[in-house]
């Protein structure tokens, strides 16, 4: 991966941004694909009037990315913190887990999968990829 920029606008928890870039660093290089991208956490205010604006959903949700169509930039993924921390906590699981998985959900959808359409090809690469993928300590609640 060539750059990968991480912004917290989020007060719910704090980022480790060398954690999240490598993760996607090391998603890239397992897909063998090269380019940057960014990973933004936002409240679920903010991700409510994306959602609202680009889906025609009011509502929150967890993450959304915005592929960039351009060759060395993939997009966005944009996801609500509260959110997040939400589903972490009523799956039983560490928010920097959900964080993991988020991230690699969005930057799939980024590199064109659809889970919606594909037959199930995103979910079973996305399953593969957890497994393979180290746990980092991505996230820590404040």
């Amino acid at each position: 991966m060539t750059d990968v920029v991480v912004k917290n606008f989020s007060r719910a928890a704090s980022v480790d941004r060398e954690k999240v870039a490598s993760l996607v660093a090391d998603v890239g290089a397992r897909l063998s694909v090269d380019g940057g991208c960014s990973v933004v956490f936002v409240s679920d205010e903010r991700m409510r009037g994306y959602n609202r604006r680009y889906r025609a959903k009011d509502g929150t949700t967890d993450v959304l990315s915005f592929p960039a169509g351009s060759a060395g930039y993939f997009g966005d993924i944009v996801i609500s913190m509260p959110q997040m921390l939400s589903q972490a906590h009523d799956a039983g699981r560490p928010a920097a887990e959900e964080a993991r998985h988020l991230i690699v959900h969005g930057f799939l959808h980024l590199l064109g999968y659809d889970h919606e359409t594909d037959d199930g090809e995103m979910r079973r690469l996305e399953t593969r990829l957890m497994r393979d993928l180290p746990p980092r300590r991505l996230i820590r609640a404040r």
